[in-house]
């Protein structure tokens, strides 16, 4: 549960193998020959993972249009195969526009893929023109079987991919509180310290992960959009606390660590570290029990021990918000009490708590869930100029002209393999967007290949001539295929090609030559799409990472606005919709950044310069969540957003913002310097309606996230080469 959120990797894998195995089934009972068993098991697995709609009717209707599309595709495959110059053309035309259509939509992207796969399949397996026929009833029992296990036998609809989305979300937060227990228990001390550090980082990520599952099938599935809106609300503010709450956990123990956020990508080094306080070591102890109390609230409601405590140790925990029962310590691990108090609220608000409980903390949090959604949460951010050309189109021309090479390369290769090539050059460019992601996606591509070809060969040698091991095998290797497609590329082409060695096998066409051509023609595939990445309307990853960091940038500049004019007692907008979509455009940052710090990198400068702007970047957008977060349920009587102090400071910020963006816009040729003011305040006075403890240290918490952005934009802006100039 917690290593697939949702489980939509097994369902995914065990969908396709379901499918498969029914289409393998029927048309064994129907006496089909092998070809046209490889075909119907190729078929098979191409209706079901092609379609991606999340809503069922949505993929009824593919699969209803994907199979007249097939089965043309089929026809013309199957006729064309024994004219080479005019399959290839065709081929190459169907690579056009597979990719040129996808600016039409998820369906028209499905059957796109359905048009390539489909004529690859009847290059594959030779397919003739006396076999159409059979080859027609294969396509047709493919896309049943597909059908039959999509909406009966493993049948998901949205609204259960979500609970089991949220239930893994429990899961990863147990997780993270485990991690952080351990942290405490530990203590300050090397190197067991160090080692439990990191896992703790390891699961806050993962954790952040499944919360942007969440909050990117919130968009397709079921509920309403004042539930959604309350759901989303209430993961972000969950994920928020328990972070905040290690980071609080982690100044306790190294007082001196200067610990911002839980990033994996450090910004800064640490600074000399000083032991912890005395008054802390005494009372580290129970706060160890607190955090064993809220690892206790996680449990389902059956594995909750019995008894007073039960019922006790929330209201206790939720007293620490309004200072209740703080102990006698310094202002650190009070401030990490207060924090397992948030937490323990965030919660009641998730359901986590007991059903029976009645605590003053749970009814605050039924409150905010049924609060009036503020908004639909599309913002909107400035957009910006850029190139007439649209992405489809760029993608279809450098793959089409990548296509065309391998083509060619491959005829030249090896005249009956040349598809691999093709095949190779297509699936490289897919979801990448630069140069350097089709480099790194080309070389795992390349190795899981090789390792594939080896496993092949002793595979075959084993089970010699019996179909049905083999059979076995490409079952299994279909299913190891589509379960670790999200995890490791690498592994997803071990898998294909241990795949395609059984099938050579129940071919019979299986040598060690062939699989030798598999490799070569796979080196030729990527080194088409590499030729044609760089020379058809080329992406460097420079020029995409700056575009996506422009991007971040606006979403963090609209979110920091928004929630100031929250806090100034305007409208503000949906800071829930604006923290998700600031986590999605960092995401994407983080995915094409890669190239540059992949550890085979050869630029070690740029490698350092991107791991550090990550740094910051993320130390900027988890503050900005948090200041999101906690404004969101800040009573209307906390007026910040009004104190002269904070509105000089924002619009600083702001400024500072924007000549950063202008930086990266002019290709870090601007010469314009950022300004370092007074700083943010650590404390100021809270309106008339805030005079409770929580809305003071909220108000608190809304100056560091403030400060914390700041800083982390100064850096950033100094590892940019920006400079940054004094003016307090």
């Amino acid at each position: 549960m917690a290593s697939d959120p949702g489980l939509i990797r097994l369902l995914s894998a065990s969908s396709t193998v379901c499918a498969v195995l029914l289409t393998l089934g029927v048309l064994a009972a129907l006496h089909a020959p092998i070809p046209i068993l490889v075909t119907g098991a190729l078929t098979a697995t191409v209706s079901t993972v092609a379609v991606t709609e999340p809503r069922p009717r949505d993929q009824a209707v593919t699969l209803a249009a994907g199979a007249p599309v097939t089965l043309a595709i089929m026809t013309i495959g199957t006729v064309l195969r024994p004219y080479r110059v005019a399959a290839d053309a065709v081929f190459v035309l169907l690579i056009f526009s597979a990719i040129w259509i996808r600016r039409l939509g998820p369906r028209a992207t499905s059957l796109g893929v359905f048009a390539f796969q489909i004529f690859f399949v009847t290059q594959f397996a030779e397919t003739r023109v006396e076999q159409l026929p059979q080859l027609s009833l294969a396509v047709l029992v493919a896309f049943g079987s597909s059908a039959l296990i999509r909406f009966a036998v493993l049948r998901s609809p949205p609204e259960r991919t979500l609970a089991r989305l949220q239930r893994a979300f429990r899961v990863r937060l147990a997780r993270v509180l485990d991690a952080l227990i351990e942290v405490a228990e530990c203590g300050p001390e090397a190197p067991r310290a160090e080692r439990a550090v990191d896992v703790l980082h390891r699961y806050v990520a993962r954790l952040h992960t499944g919360a942007l599952m969440i909050q990117t099938r919130l968009g397709t599935g079921p509920p309403d959009g004042r539930t959604a809106a309350a759901i989303r609300r209430r993961v972000a503010e969950a994920e928020m606390a328990v972070e905040r709450l290690a980071i609080l956990v982690l100044r306790v123990l190294r007082p001196g660590a200067d610990v911002d956020t839980l990033t994996r990508y450090p910004a800064k080094a640490r600074r000399a570290e000083s032991s912890i306080d005395a008054w802390d070591t005494v009372m580290l102890p129970a706060l160890i029990s607190e955090l064993r109390e809220l690892r206790v609230l996680i449990r389902p409601d059956r594995l909750r021990p019995a008894g007073a405590d039960s019922v006790e140790a929330p209201d206790r925990l939720l007293g620490y918000r309004d200072d209740e029962h703080l102990p006698d310590a310094s202002p650190a691990m009070q401030d990490a009490f207060r924090c397992a108090g948030d937490f323990a609220d965030a919660l009641c608000g998730l359901g986590l708590t007991s059903q029976d409980q009645d605590t003053s903390g749970a009814e605050r949090s039924r409150e905010e869930l049924t609060a009036k959604d503020p908004g639909s949460g599309r913002e909107v951010v400035r957009k910006r100029e850029g190139s007439r050309i649209r992405p489809t189109t760029r993608s279809a021309l450098q793959i089409a002209a990548g296509s065309a090479l391998a083509v060619v390369g491959g005829e030249l290769l090896s005249p009956q393999r040349w598809y691999w090539a093709v095949f190779t050059c297509w699936v490289v460019f897919i979801s990448t967007t630069s140069t350097g992601e089709i480099l790194v996606r080309g070389y795992r591509r390349l190795i899981g290949t090789v390792v594939g070809v080896v496993a092949g060969l002793a595979l075959a040698a084993l089970i010699g001539d019996d179909p049905w091991p083999a059979f076995a095998l490409v079952i299994l290797s279909v299913f190891g295929m589509y379960y670790t497609t999200a995890v490791s590329y690498t592994l997803m082409s071990f898998f294909v090609t241990t795949m395609l060695g059984m099938l050579y096998a129940l071919l019979h066409v299986l040598t060690p030559d062939v699989l030798v051509v598999r490799i070569e023609e796979t080196a030729l595939g990527i080194a088409c799409g590499l030729a044609a990445a760089l020379l058809v309307l080329p992406v460097r990853t420079q020029e995409r990472t700056d575009q996506l960091l422009m991007d971040v940038l606006e979403r963090l500049r609209a979110a920091l606005s928004q929630s100031l004019a929250r806090l100034g007692g305007e409208p503000g907008g949906n800071l829930a919709g604006l923290a998700h979509a600031l986590n999605s455009d960092l995401d994407s940052l983080r995915r094409s950044v890669q190239p540059l710090i992949s550890p085979i990198s050869p630029l070690r400068s740029r490698r350092r310069t991107a791991l550090c702007a990550l740094g910051w970047l993320e130390t900027a957008a988890f503050h900005t969540r948090g200041l999101a977060a906690t404004v969101d349920v800040m009573p209307a009587g906390v007026r910040l957003g009004t104190d002269p102090w904070v509105v000089a400071e924002a619009a600083r910020i702001d400024r500072n913002l924007a000549t950063v963006i202008g930086h990266v816009a002019a290709g870090g040729k601007e010469g314009s310097s950022l300004e370092r003011g007074r700083g943010v305040p650590a404390r100021l006075g809270v309106g008339s309606g805030g005079a409770r403890a929580v809305d003071v240290h909220a108000a608190r918490r809304v100056l560091r996230h403030l400060r914390h952005v700041d800083e982390s934009i100064q850096g950033l802006a100094r590892t940019l080469e920006l400079p940054v100039r004094d003016n307090s």
